[in-house]
Formats: structure tokens, C-alpha cells, sequence
């Protein structure tokens, strides 16, 4: 039965990775303005320069998650990034930061102290499942696209165009905000651009 289970899931993830491929996506950032997106009061951490959303750390250092204004239940979201300077520890939240919900980290982990690009992230339990293939596919120094497919309480992530993670976290909120994170206690940045998202 758990593998039948297993199967079904498995049949959906790689039918709604075609879909997402046909449908089409809502422009999540255009490269103009914010107007999706719940900025931060005092904003000092987000900016656009150059078409791009930059992620930049404060003196403190205190971090900042910024947040779809829209809830989503299953949903694509497909994005580029690219890492600029300092130890890069960033991820997409998926569906709010309550402790259930998975995070798909994007750069270093603070715990493991190495990349966990695509790897989901549970507050309490760290990371249930590594990424595969993540250091021959990661572009250090350009950018790369990954995509994050959540279907119930399943998770996979593609990181440019190639599958590296498939996690199912049972009891997961189901709907909730995306965020993108600046991680506190970082001296970093990041940039991100072409912000799609797709209701499933």
C-alpha cells in the first residue's frame, strides 16, 4: 500500500511538471516594483536594481523574509537566482513559516556549514532529504533557475531543469504565503528575477 502511495504521487508531481510547462504562470516580480509582495516596514534589505530583486544584509544583521501578499495551496513557483557576496544562506518558505512547513534552501546551511541548494528545510528536524546532482548542476557565479512544485504535503524541487529533491512531510500547513528569506545573522546578498508562480 505504501508503495502504491508512493507511486500515486510520484504519477502526480511529474503530470503537474508537465502541466507547468503549458500553463501559464503569473508574473510574481516583473524586474519594476514590489506590488505582490507584503514589503517590510523600514524596509532596508530589499531593492530592485537593474530588473533584478536584490536580497542585501543590514549592519545588524537581522534578516528579513518577504512575503507574497496571496495564500496558496498547491502551486508552482519557479524562479532565478544568483549568489553575490558573503556566505549565502537564502530558500523559498513554502506556505508560511509555520514550523511544519518546509523550506527549500537555497545556499549554505548554517548548521551543516555547505550548500544545501534544493534541499527542504523543517524547523526541529533540518533536512530530511538532500538534494542530488546539486554540485555539478549549481552555477556559482551565474544564474540559475529552480522550481518548486507543492502538492499537498509533497515537495520537489528542479534546479536548472534537473530534479533534486522529492520530500513528503506529513501534517504540513496547506496553505499559506511564499516567502523568499534573507537570513538573519548573515553578511550576504542575493539577487533574484523572473518570479513565476502557477496555481495547481
Amino acid at each position: 500500500m505504501k508503495n502504491l502511495f508512493t507511486l500515486l504521487i510520484c504519477i502526480l508531481v511529474s503530470v503537474s511538471y508537465a502541466q507547468t510547462n503549458d500553463q501559464k504562470m503569473t508574473v510574481a516580480f516583473n524586474g519594476d516594483n514590489l506590488t505582490q509582495w507584503q514589503v517590510p516596514d523600514d524596509n532596508i534589505w530589499w531593492s530592485i536594481e537593474g530588473e533584478s530583486l536584490w536580497a542585501k544584509s543590514d549592519e545588524a544583521k537581522i534578516g528579513s523574509i518577504l512575503w507574497t501578499k496571496k495564500t496558496y495551496t498547491d502551486f508552482v513557483i519557479q524562479l532565478d537566482f544568483k549568489f553575490g557576496e558573503g556566505t549565502i544562506d537564502s530558500g523559498i518558505f513554502m506556505r508560511g513559516d509555520d514550523p511544519t512547513s518546509p523550506q527549500i534552501q537555497i545556499g549554505e546551511s548554517g548548521s551543516l556549514k555547505r550548500d544545501m541548494t534544493g534541499s527542504p528545510y523543517v524547523m526541529k528536524m533540518g533536512y530530511p532529504v538532500e538534494g542530488e546532482g546539486v554540485k555539478e548542476l549549481l552555477k556559482l557565479e551565474s544564474w540559475n533557475t529552480i522550481k518548486t512544485i507543492a502538492i499537498g504535503t509533497t515537495y520537489t524541487v528542479w534546479l536548472n531543469g534537473k530534479k533534486v529533491s522529492t520530500y513528503t512531510h506529513e501534517g504540513a500547513k496547506l496553505m499559506g504565503p511564499i516567502g523568499l528569506q534573507l537570513h538573519p545573522g548573515r553578511d550576504m546578498s542575493i539577487q533574484f528575477r523572473k518570479i513565476l508562480i502557477g496555481e495547481l
